[in-house]
């Protein structure tokens, strides 16, 4: 098997991305600490068409230098903003009719892979500080909880890969 060339993989120019048609997903980051992980974040969110990106509390936004490094431009194509108060954010976006998800290990949370997306639903998929996770008031005003399934000894993943298996699950499902 040949490897194929950045030319052939049919990438679309920044103009085109915004133009394309987005999978119904919001991500929100709340108090995420890592410029690292949040410009991981927005990467994985260009691959997958995701609609927008909120970072709230203490999540650093664009420009930076370490964000940039993992968004790889990115941040040039995927819609964002910065929102102070993470919950204030959450009750808009539900006032507006999307389904709030906090992505987080609590009682009686869905596991990832028995949740069915619906694509005539716009999620907003919350995604919690690396130590603390997503803040109790958030989860507490979320409509679903979602849970990652794991069977290791950790029971923890960082942000960035949990989006990326988070937004996956999403795309996949809503694209059958």
């Amino acid at each position: 098997m040949r490897k194929l060339k950045n030319e052939e993989l049919g990438r679309l120019a920044v103009t085109e991305f915004k133009k394309a048609k987005k999978l119904p997903v919001i991500i929100v980051l709340d108090n995420i600490r890592s410029l690292n992980n949040i410009g991981s974040v927005f990467r994985t969110a260009d691959a997958f068409l995701i609609q927008k990106i909120y970072l709230c509390g203490i999540t650093a936004s664009p420009p930076h230098k370490d964000i940039h490094k993992t968004a790889l431009g990115a941040t040039e194509s995927v819609a964002w903003e910065y929102a102070e108060n993470t919950l204030e954010l959450i009750m808009k976006l539900k006032a507006e009719g999307k389904l709030i998800c906090a992505i987080e290990q609590t009682e009686g949370s869905q596991m990832l892979n028995g949740f069915s997306p619906q694509n005539d639903t716009t999620y907003v998929l919350v995604f919690g500080n690396e130590v603390k996770g997503v803040q109790q008031e958030v989860v507490n005003s979320a409509d679903e909880v979602i849970e990652i399934p794991q069977f290791g000894t950790k029971h923890s993943l960082n942000i960035s890969v949990s989006a990326g298996v988070v937004i996956w699950d999403f795309w996949s499902k809503m694209n059958k």
